[in-house]
């Protein structure tokens, strides 16, 4: 029987409360589950003792037993030092959307500009001075 640690939520519409079972892969979300771990509450604030609760150590032994965490409960067990950090490529979730990226060549553009026109003016500064000069001294 494939096996999986994951949420299985709870609560009324727009107030989503979540327990976290360990579950045959094969039944649905908020179906039939063997046992449960744990609860978790997205709604109280991030650094809340009670966000997130469960008996590490029956975690511990489903992950034994060969039971697969989700995503989502993979990142709590990291957080809670039950597994290790693993390394995620999420390639497409820190590259900015189009406009974004466009936005950010128009700025890079006018920067560009703004600082030619400032480099031009105090170079052809010194090279006026000199003529002024010898047209004062004639």
């Amino acid at each position: 029987m494939a096996m999986k640690i994951r949420l299985a939520r709870g609560g009324s519409k727009k107030r989503p409360f979540y327990r976290i079972v360990a579950a045959d892969s094969r039944m649905p979300r908020d179906g039939r589950y063997i046992e449960k771990l744990g609860t978790y509450n997205p709604l109280l604030a991030k650094d809340s003792e009670d966000r997130v609760k469960m008996d590490v150590e029956r975690v511990q032994y489903w992950l034994g037993e060969g039971a697969q965490p989700t995503d989502r409960i993979a990142r709590m067990l990291e957080a809670a030092g039950v597994m290790p950090k693993k390394e995620r490529a999420n390639l497409k979730k820190g590259e900015p959307g189009k406009k974004a990226k466009e936005r950010a060549e128009e700025k890079a553009a006018k920067v560009a500009a703004a600082a030619e026109a400032e480099a031009a003016p105090a170079e052809e500064a010194p090279a006026e001075a000199p003529a002024e000069e010898e047209a004062a001294a004639e």
